[in-house]
């Protein structure tokens, strides 16, 4: 669900009114029990919503090309991590083409959770697993001398990426992703000025425990 900033005001009036009206003709059981499912209406509103506005992106480096790369899998395979430094490499050349610095890049692992773990505001395992995508995915990317930092990001990946992009001033996004995965890829296109890329990458092997889950 996505919902431009101006339709929040008529939503909000629109749950009112109802409540207004049910205190007054059906009483205070009334109005409680209407109140009560516009409360749950206004937090799912809240909790799906997303506005159109532009992602704001930090000042790029002069003497660099700068990528940011979201990891919805874990980069696992040499061969992916040769994509992504052919990307890196190729941007540098275009976009700085006597730059004596190599690309830099920062991967982000948004902290993607399960739902009932993230009502709960139950963060551990979901940044344990991004943590441990950002740890293979440098591993690997080290294979093919490629050098990079990486940070956890938001459970949502869209608005981790707006946060990274507050700081990290990148010319270039790339999503490591599977290919049922693309609909962060499509929001972030919308509302990015620069070019967005993907990568697609096999899923990562379940590992032991959750085998034994």
């Amino acid at each position: 669900m996505r919902l431009k900033a101006w339709l929040l005001p008529l939503i909000v009036l629109a749950i009112a009114v109802p409540i207004v009206a049910a205190f007054e003709f059906a009483g205070p059981a009334g109005g409680l029990a209407v109140g009560a499912i516009a409360a749950t209406v206004i937090l799912v509103l809240a909790a799906k919503a997303r506005f159109d506005e532009p992602i704001e992106v930090a000042s790029s480096p002069a003497d660099r090309f700068t990528m940011l790369v979201v990891l919805a899998v874990a980069l696992e395979d040499p061969r992916v991590a040769g994509v992504i430094a052919e990307i890196a490499a190729a941007g540098a050349r275009s976009a700085r083409p006597h730059a004596e610095h190599q690309p830099e890049i920062l991967l982000l692992a948004p902290a993607t959770n399960r739902a009932v773990a993230h009502w709960l505001s139950d963060l551990r395992q979901a940044r344990f697993d991004a943590q441990r995508r950002l740890t293979i995915s440098m591993a690997t990317l080290a294979t093919v001398d490629v050098d990079a930092r990486g940070e956890v990001g938001d459970s949502d990946a869209v608005q981790a990426v707006e946060d990274a992009l507050r700081t990290f001033g990148a010319q270039e996004v790339v999503f490591v992703t599977e290919r049922e995965r693309n609909g962060d890829v499509a929001e972030v296109r919308r509302r990015l000025d620069r070019p967005v890329r993907v990568v697609e990458a096999p899923a990562p092997a379940p590992t032991a425990s959750r085998l034994s889950d």
